[in-house]
């Protein structure tokens, strides 16, 4: 049984948004596939009669320093960003997380855009990205707007983005500057393709022993992607020590809402585990910032 019936690689993002305004319906971007294919093939995805190829349009494959941004363009492999000493420099935990995706294949096609749209709150990339504040630029018939990459969730799978009308062209991450830095490490079961049980992205700016600005992005902590942001507020400003940590730790248990998952854990597991994978993390990023 044929998956779809037309398949279209447009070579730009004009011939993109043609495609999708006069492509036969229903229809579906594909770059890297690695989820969408198994999901049609599996029954999970509803059917398709055209294929729109993204990989090979041009603006989907930047990866390069715009104004006061790093650009990663949406159709990037994964892997391309765990190998870029520009994502190295400005957006570390993206490039953490990146190494962690499923294994060295999947990694050489799986794009961050993908990874984003699927909406999924324990999504590697798409935690990195929630912590880094990462902005969205968004592409219809109309044109390309931005917006803050938690506006494009809406639930477990359920993204804001218009389907069969606009693409994701790319994102914008802000610039390191002195003394700020980025962390990203999980926790996942290491039987055949590693899922992770939890991860944990943390962003903060120090001013000498003060955190200064911080922001904690926990995978998953709820039914979309998950900013801790009452953890965050118990920690800015204040001296790095045991006392913040713990109030820290309070805020983010409380505001949680840890999910159980008969194939990763349960969400008392998840309680229990999420205060030493997040301390290893704050470290991480506390030291890199001096």
């Amino acid at each position: 049984m044929n998956l779809w019936q037309s398949y279209i690689r447009p070579k730009n993002l004009s011939e993109a948004m043609d495609a999708f305004a006069t492509a036969s319906r229903p229809l579906a971007p594909i770059a890297g596939g690695t989820d969408l294919l198994l999901d049609l093939e599996q029954g999970r995805h509803s059917p398709v009669h055209t294929l729109i190829d993204v990989s090979e349009i041009r603006e989907l494959l930047a990866l390069e320093i715009r104004g006061d941004a790093l650009f990663i363009g949406a159709g990037v492999p994964v892997n391309r960003i765990v190998l870029d000493p520009l994502a190295a420099a400005h957006a570390r935990a993206l490039v953490e997380a990146c190494d962690l995706i499923a294994g060295p294949q999947v990694r050489n096609v799986a794009t961050l855009g993908g990874n984003v749209a699927h909406a999924l709150p324990a999504a590697d990339g798409t935690i990195a990205l929630l912590a880094l504040d990462v902005q969205a630029e968004i592409a219809s018939a109309s044109g390309a707007r931005r917006v803050p990459l938690k506006d494009l969730f809406l639930g477990a799978g359920k993204s804001s983005i218009k389907h069969g009308e606009e693409l994701i062209v790319g994102f914008y991450s802000p610039l390191a500057k002195n003394h700020q830095a980025s962390c990203f490490k999980r926790i996942m079961r290491p039987q055949g393709v590693a899922l992770p049980i939890i991860n944990v992205a943390i962003w903060l700016e120090r001013e000498r022993d003060l955190v200064k600005d911080i922001r904690i992005a926990v995978g998953p902590g709820g039914a979309m992607p998950f900013r801790a942001t009452q953890a965050e507020e118990a920690l800015r400003g204040k001296p790095f020590n045991i006392t913040a940590f713990e109030s820290a730790l309070e805020a983010l248990l409380a505001q949680a809402q840890f999910r159980s998952s008969a194939r990763r854990a349960s969400a008392d597991y998840r309680r229990h585990i999420v205060g030493g994978l997040f301390k290893d993390t704050l470290e991480a990023a506390w030291d890199r910032a001096s």
